[in-house]
């Protein structure tokens, strides 16, 4: 008798009908990989305000500075310039960052999603530090370069960790 099979393999269907790479790019599967990049972006941020608010107790960085990105968008004068400045910032990193991390973090190094995000946050550092320099110098400029690497790292580890919680989880698609 002869072998009629292709060698390759259906791929696995799962409950509603779909295969895993159906599944995978449904809508619903992509606003739900949206939806944990979101959380995770929420968590890394929340994470890296608190590195924030103990670099500004030490005098190396000031949470005023988020109205720099207020005066970019020309809104100055018409909102609270920091709270503002910090809503920006706090969806520059639930969005357009974890799309980032989604897509580069089988690039990066690391063996895990937490480590890959330590790095990114380091590489997303390097424009940081530039952009919200106001004129530290001696101690003060090394704290505030340290302070926010730890920041950036600390967003990374927290992003990466929702990445890695989902992934895991039996019925998520990330």
């Amino acid at each position: 008798m002869e072998d009629t099979s292709s060698g390759v393999e259906d791929p696995p269907i799962n409950d509603d009908g779909l295969t895993e790479v159906e599944e995978f790019d449904s809508l619903a599967g992509i606003l739900a990989d949206g939806v944990i990049g979101a959380a995770g972006g929420l968590v890394g941020t929340a994470m890296m305000s608190v590195v924030f608010l103990i670099a500004q107790s030490l005098g190396a960085f000031s949470l005023d500075d988020f109205a720099i990105l207020t005066e970019l968008v020309g809104l100055t004068g018409y909102v609270p310039e920091v709270l503002f400045g910090f809503f920006i910032f706090l969806g520059g990193g639930m969005f357009p960052w974890p799309l980032l991390f989604a897509s580069l973090k089988a690039y990066l190094p690391g063996q895990s999603d937490p480590i890959s995000g330590a790095f990114f946050g380091g590489a997303m550092w390097t424009g940081f530090v530039l952009a919200f320099y106001t004129g530290q110098s001696g101690l003060t400029l090394v704290l505030y370069a340290v302070l926010t690497l730890v920041a950036h790292v600390v967003y990374g580890i927290g992003l990466g960790a929702v990445f890695n919680y989902f992934s895991t989880r039996p019925d998520s698609i990330v």
